[in-house]
């Protein structure tokens, strides 16, 4: 049975992501970059209202929910049959998005660690739910990399997640291993090369993966270029992403991730 793969395109309201081009300062700016996404191929496409980059400041719900409200209604109501994901970890913001756009996908940095009301939400709706890996937050996540064995330790972390997910009735849940949060350089390619081993650890039961890399340090840092430079390695991750069981790629450039999906179904499935 062929896999899904699905590119889901990012779209930030805010100031701050590393990545300049993925910002949009206003509702038109919005939706002027997911006409072009959805144009070049995306399949979901991922709102983010608070940065989550190592060293950013969170903001509150209520500024979150300020800046997505009128993006989310002029979206749904321009784009009716898309999938859309929201990157936020407030039940707060999850309940008012499902009362304005029906149903979409919670993408949860925290894996509901940081809201405690937020698996319960999000299975009381029904909703799809991303859980990321990540320890502390983006002051201090990247002071807690110290792991016995950083795929054996997120195999273990996704173990207990599903048991807590299964008791909040959350049941379609999908896996973030969380590159670049609350690991080095290294650790993020030890995750990338044990990619097929954490999907291989849940047998019959695995969660579809999600993999976000795009333009991120361990790319920049590696070879000492800027995230503006970082998109051919970018997609090498991508294809090594797809190659280790990877379903689905959080990407700033979809044209290009699209590429990459199509010649891996082309080696994956002669």
């Amino acid at each position: 049975m062929k896999r899904q793969i699905d590119i889901m395109g990012i779209v930030n309201l805010t100031d701050d992501s590393y990545f300049a081009e993925s910002r949009c300062a206003d509702v038109t700016a919005a939706l002027r970059r997911v006409e072009k996404m959805v144009a070049e191929g995306a399949d979901i496409i991922d709102f983010g209202a608070c940065s989550s980059r190592p060293g950013s400041v969170p903001v509150g719900p209520e500024e979150e929910w300020s800046r997505l409200a009128p993006v989310l209604r002029q979206v749904r109501s321009s784009f009716p049959d898309l999938r859309i994901s929201i990157d936020t970890y407030w039940s707060y913001v999850v309940e008012r998005a499902y009362d304005i756009i029906g149903d979409f996908i919670v993408n949860d940095i925290s894996a509901g660690e940081d809201d405690p009301l937020m698996l319960p939400v999000a299975g009381r709706l029904g909703l799809e739910y991303v859980a990321m890996h990540k320890r502390g937050n983006p002051q201090t996540m990247q002071s807690l990399t110290d792991y016995d064995d950083v795929v054996g330790d997120i195999t273990a972390y996704f173990e207990e997640f599903a048991r807590r997910a299964a008791e909040n009735g959350v049941s379609r849940w999908i896996l973030d291993p969380g590159f670049g949060f609350a690991k080095t350089v290294e650790q993020n390619y030890r995750l990338m090369a044990g990619l097929d081993a954490l999907k291989r650890s849940y047998g019959g039961s695995v969660p579809r993966i999600l993999v976000g890399v795009s333009r991120k340090s361990m790319i920049y840092k590696t070879l000492g270029i800027s995230p503006d430079d970082a998109l051919p390695a970018t997609q090498a991750l991508h294809m090594a992403a797809l190659m280790a069981g990877a379903d689905i790629l959080r990407v700033h450039d979809v044209k290009e991730a699209v590429q990459a999906a199509s010649v891996y179904k082309m080696l994956a499935f002669m």
